[in-house]
């Protein structure tokens, strides 16, 4: 009974000891530099040269880092137990070790490329590009209302170009896929001057009326509304995360004044 009395009281004591090491600036900051190093070592595996000279030590590398991966995650299981899975970015960061761990056969020679992927920790890891993510996804639902404004005049164009120009331009506006390319290339200002709409203009003079506004509708307000909803997005997570933060430390007041009060109560009786 007291052996067993014994080890009840060490248990929590090391995972206590492990939760601190674990949880310090210094040991994120070390899960940062070694998944720097090895986005960089993976790099330097596409050069043929370097891999001639340095392959055996870019390998060990690889292999060292794989292995600090696995420590950290099962430093972090057994602090964290079943409460690791309700954890959005511990499932992320035990997926992407995951695939390292899969033997690069035949069979899953793709992994290999896949193991890039590792350098995405970095979202997991450094807080300010949690936030950022953060953002991203709250940003979804008002991001799909846009992109279905998009997807709407693009459909709406497409049609109206391949009627007005399909005939004269087969190559551009031939069909409607054709013609949807054609408006996207347009959308994002590659050569849609010189290299379409002049041309096009040539043929039908009044072609600016149907390309200048469609434009401006994609190019100048619709792709800035995706700008602006990402911002407010990521500008309420980062007021969210600012508001949690006060509400900790007010609470950490609030119990630091109570445990005042209740000294100072115990004083009075002494008194």
């Amino acid at each position: 009974m007291g052996t067993g009395m014994g080890l009840s009281q060490t248990s929590p004591t090391l995972r206590q000891r492990v939760q601190r090491l674990i949880e310090t600036p210094r040991f994120e900051s070390v899960i940062i530099t070694v998944i720097v190093i090895n986005a960089l070592a993976l790099g330097l595996e596409t050069s043929p040269a370097v891999m001639a000279r340095f392959g055996e030590t870019v390998s060990l590398l690889d292999r060292v880092a794989v292995a600090i991966f696995v420590i950290e995650l099962a430093l972090k299981m057994f602090v964290y137990r079943f409460s690791f899975f309700r954890n959005g970015w511990n499932i992320f960061d035990l997926i992407i070790v995951s695939v390292a761990l899969v033997p690069a056969s035949q069979q899953f020679s793709v992994l290999r490329a896949l193991r890039i992927l590792r350098a995405l920790r970095l979202l997991s890891v450094v807080p300010s590009m949690r936030r950022v993510v953060v953002g991203l996804f709250s940003a979804i639902p008002s991001i799909g209302t846009v992109i279905l404004m998009l997807v709407l005049l693009f459909y709406i164009s497409s049609v109206i170009a391949t009627k007005l120009f399909g005939a004269a331009f087969p190559e551009w506006f031939g069909s409607f896929s054709s013609s949807l390319y054609t408006l996207f290339q347009i959308m994002t200002l590659e050569s849609w001057s010189m290299g379409i709409v002049r041309p096009v203009m040539e043929e039908f003079p009044y072609a600016w009326a149907f390309f200048v506004p469609f434009i401006l509708l994609t190019a100048f307000i619709v792709l800035n509304l995706f700008i602006g909803v990402i911002v407010t997005a990521m500008s309420e997570a980062t007021d969210e995360e600012a508001h949690d933060e006060r509400e900790k430390i007010l609470r950490e007041l609030q119990s630091l004044g109570e445990e005042v009060r209740a000294l100072r109560k115990a004083v009075d009786k002494r008194d």
